[in-house]
């Protein structure tokens, strides 16, 4: 086993792949290092003298630069490190785009609703348009859980502190998220909660939600009924007797939208669980399917290894716009748009934004980015789309169920419990971590370090995703660990 890893042949630094000691050497190629320091499995090493203010190159971007000159054999990390990020950047479109070759899908086990569109799940939501019904909402699910028989497979609730009390934008991104949630395709039968005095009125929520089947969406307002929870047990039997007409048959895979996230990140994040994913994008993009890629401020950094490969300009352009608007978010709130490394991201031996975000992208592997979406949008077009929405994991988890996803692949080095309301695939980047946690580990990615390949990994992982898209519960699922998050930026009133 390698004990370092040269990521790209430009690079000027490695990653060490297990713990190595000060004193030890190690091969990269022709060369040989002698590690100064003692140097944590993840964290960075100089490969060759790196003089004060020379970048430090990784992924062959450069990822920030030395403060102080480094042999070679040093301990790179947050001591000798700094960020070349700064604010708003002017981009250039320079096409690089290389067309994947088409592939014969395979099919999964899924659900085909009325409207034709497809499922993985066949589930029953209610979804609250206000945080002052949760707990109604929650004792709505609990209460009628004998309502889950024959093929359907859940009632969930999800609650948020939203709904009232918010202005502008604010307002407007809760209404367009909860409704997006209700055309979830996963949630078979819906039942809207209200309150009956809440700034998101029953009138907005209607036209928000645009056309819909009176027989899959229900509405209870419960200051307007005497036994709110009555009425729902009235309005969840007919959710019930809908959502149980549905039973699962051969699907495309090409029909499938899988989001691709990570959280909790470590420097193995980049070699192994991401590129895993990436590869895992490039297969599904071949077979006709549709991806998600969110996160924009961990994009920063890392735009070389995107921008160039839209499909045209003006989706170049719409690409452009998302992460300038969010550097402006960042601005106009009076935050520098590079302070994002956790401090479990640090821990791990994330160093820098553009460190993390050159590992981040690498989820995208190479395909072509067909389209950018807005937050609270739906994913129309096949093949990778960027969307619109924050690094944080609920946030963005939500954004990209919202966005139509059916399943979500959810890289990490440090591990995390959370699931969103799609099923939420948790993917390891190292071993240790599957194993001590395999009741939050869905894939161990971390036996790429011990020698798997890429591409055989990823294959590993398609199989995985057409298992759970065809009813295998994922950790997360078999945990009852679901919820969701809504971007807020304004005045709470």
């Amino acid at each position: 086993m390698n004990k370092v890893i040269r990521i790209n042949e430009k690079d000027n630094v490695v990653v060490a792949l297990c713990s190595i000691k000060a004193g030890e050497r190690v091969n990269v190629g022709e060369i040989i290092v002698t590690a100064k320091e003692d140097i944590m499995q993840g964290h960075k090493m100089a490969l060759k003298d790196i003089p004060e203010g020379e970048h430090v190159i990784k992924y062959g971007f450069p990822i920030g630069h030395v403060t102080v000159s480094a042999a070679a054999g040093t301990w790179l990390h947050t001591h000798n490190m700094r960020t070349n990020l700064s604010g708003e950047i002017e981009y250039s479109y320079h096409p690089n785009v290389k067309p994947l070759t088409p592939v014969e899908p395979e099919t999964f086990m899924g659900y085909r609703r009325r409207d034709g569109r497809a499922a993985i799940r066949n589930e029953i939501w209610i979804v609250p348009t206000v945080g002052c019904v949760n707990d109604v909402a929650k004792k709505m699910a609990e209460d009628n859980q004998n309502l889950v028989t024959g093929s359907v497979e859940g009632l969930y609730t999800f609650a948020h502190p939203y709904g009232c009390s918010q202005t502008g934008e604010d307002h407007v991104q809760t209404r367009k998220l909860l409704a997006a949630l209700t055309r979830h395709p996963n949630a078979a039968a819906v039942l809207v909660l209200g309150l009956g005095c809440e700034n998101l009125t029953h009138e907005q929520f209607l036209e928000e939600l645009g056309e819909y089947d009176a027989d899959r969406v229900k509405f209870l307002i419960c200051q307007e009924v005497d036994d709110e929870f009555e009425e729902a047990r009235k309005l969840l039997k007919q959710c019930a007797e809908y959502a149980g007409q549905f039973t699962r048959e051969e699907i495309s895979v090409s029909e499938l939208v899988i989001g691709m996230k990570c959280g909790g990140s470590d420097g193995l994040s980049g070699i192994t669980a991401n590129p895993v994913v990436g590869r895992f994008n490039d297969m599904m993009c071949a077979r006709g399917a549709s991806t998600v890629l969110t996160e924009v401020p961990e994009m920063f950094g890392a735009e070389e290894m995107l921008l160039n490969r839209c499909i045209d300009e003006a989706v170049f352009d719409k690409a452009v716009r998302m992460i300038n608007g969010f550097k402006h978010y960042f601005i106009s709130h009076h935050e520098v748009v590079y302070d994002n490394p956790s401090p479990g991201n640090r821990q791990g031996g994330i160093t820098t934004l553009e460190d993390k975000s050159c590992g981040c992208v690498q989820k995208g592997g190479m395909a072509p980015i067909m389209d950018v979406i807005g937050y609270g949008e739906p994913v129309v077009t096949k093949g990778l789309n960027l969307l619109y929405g924050p690094g944080n994991d609920l946030v963005s988890s939500t954004a990209m169920t919202a966005a139509g996803a059916h399943l979500i692949l959810f890289t990490t080095g440090r591990g995390t419990p959370f699931g969103a309301p799609a099923p939420t695939v948790k993917i390891a980047t190292n071993t240790e971590l599957a194993v001590r946690k395999q009741g939050w580990i869905d894939f161990d990615a971390g036996v790429v370090a011990d020698g798997e390949s890429i591409e055989d990994a990823a294959k590993r992982l398609l199989q995985l995703v057409i298992e759970t898209a065809g009813g295998r519960q994922t950790e997360s699922e078999q945990n009852g660990f679901r919820g969701i998050a809504i971007f807020k930026d304004g005045v709470t009133l």
